[in-house]
């Protein structure tokens, strides 16, 4: 399956390392398979990390020769793994591009060693979108995306049954393999029990004292161990927008999945998905482009509240508000048109309708037509 970001990361491998990250099991070797032109991880130049001959390969500073790109996958496991791969690079980039992988935030875990600016470009490979799968989406693709979730491999399988088992084995593997060994974690069962519990919290503004209350555990616990998730890709969290003529809060966060799937609620669900395809717009831009990004929310002290905002240099690009049925136009967008700049707001459905209230910057439209009309990614 062609992928989103292949041609750019083919551009860049030919001036700088391209480091990829995102969760695990969202395409990555996949990816780096076809820009070695492999057809497995058999190829010399795929070196996993995982692999206990390959890892001492790396340690003793052996690289395959004659390969014109080597990939690099799940390396960041490795306390000095920076000051490793500076010294490949800066013996070996005028004959050989590289490719570093990782299912963690490769921007976060620096542990040990040298800095590597100014030597890789940085990317974010995020689940499948809407637009991704079909330019001209349908309301069978949306429902699709919503009910297998954007992981390639489900996405593409399909089957009910098989999509239940990678849940359980994917949380399992995201914390018993992937967090054990990049984090001092004592107890890994309380930390599934705080993934499970974060699924019935998407979309609502966290409550951190909550949580620990029901778990059990202090408050500092809770708020290192959700950054903990966060690093490894698990959940992502936005905080709200403020305006000058608004009472915005300005410390609420709201949490979302990067797999929506997992979540129960329907309309929880619809709202998880634009989440993440909002920030995967987010990224892409920064990634590829350098504009400085933003994914937030509009929610006053009075609770009127529009689920997102996106903020490109500082400035509001545009708002979006998610309905599964209603196509009146909300409350909440009607109060905030009149108090803040933001020039255009969205209202998504579910339904046909798709129409403007020059008045109030609104546009009511299918969530099909946004992806097409608007992300485009």
């Amino acid at each position: 399956m062609h992928r989103y970001l292949a041609e750019f990361i083919q551009n860049d491998l030919q001036k700088k390392m391209v480091i990829l990250g995102g969760p695990r099991q969202v395409g990555k070797t996949t990816l780096s398979l076809q820009l070695l032109g492999a057809s497995n991880e058999q190829h010399p130049a795929y070196l996993n990390w995982d692999d206990v001959q390959t890892r001492h390969q790396l340690l003793e500073g052996k690289l395959p020769a004659n390969q014109p790109l080597i990939v690099l996958d799940e390396v960041h496991k490795y306390k000095n793994w920076r000051n490793l791969i500076k010294g490949f690079y800066d013996t070996r980039k005028s004959s050989t591009a590289f490719l570093i992988t990782g299912s963690a935030r490769l921007d976060y875990y620096r542990k040990g060693g040298d800095s590597l600016m100014g030597r890789y470009f940085f990317y974010r490979l995020h689940p499948l979108s809407l637009y991704e799968i079909n330019a001209e989406p349908t309301a069978q693709d949306l429902e699709d995306l919503l009910q297998f979730g954007g992981f390639p491999e489900m996405f593409l399988d399909k089957n009910s049954v098989d999509w239940k088992r990678w849940q359980k084995e994917r949380i399992t593997r995201v914390i018993r393999d992937d967090l054990v060994s990049l984090e001092q974690i004592k107890d890994v069962t309380q930390l599934e029990m705080l993934a499970g519990l974060l699924t019935q919290k998407v979309g609502s503004t966290l409550s951190v004292q909550s949580i620990a209350t029901d778990l059990s555990v202090s408050h500092e616990a809770i708020k290192r161990w959700i950054a903990i998730l966060e690093n490894v890709y698990y959940c992502f969290r936005i905080s709200p927008f403020g305006s000058a003529k608004i009472k915005a809060l300005k410390k609420d966060q709201k949490l979302y999945l990067w797999d929506w799937s997992s979540v129960a609620q329907p309309a929880a669900r619809l709202e998880n998905l634009l989440a993440c395809n909002l920030l995967k717009y987010c990224h892409f831009h920064e990634d590829t482009v350098g504009d400085q990004m933003e994914l937030r929310y509009l929610r006053d002290k009075d609770g009127r509240e529009v689920d997102f905002v996106v903020i490109k240099n500082g400035q509001p690009l545009f708002a979006v508000e998610c309905k599964s049925q209603n196509t009146t136009v909300s409350k909440a967008i009607s109060y905030y048109a009149a108090r803040t700049d933001i020039p255009i707001f969205y209202q998504l459905h579910l339904q046909a309708d798709d129409y403007e209230i020059a008045a109030l910057r609104t546009r009511i439209l299918p969530f099909t037509t946004f992806a097409k009309q608007v992300l485009q990614i």
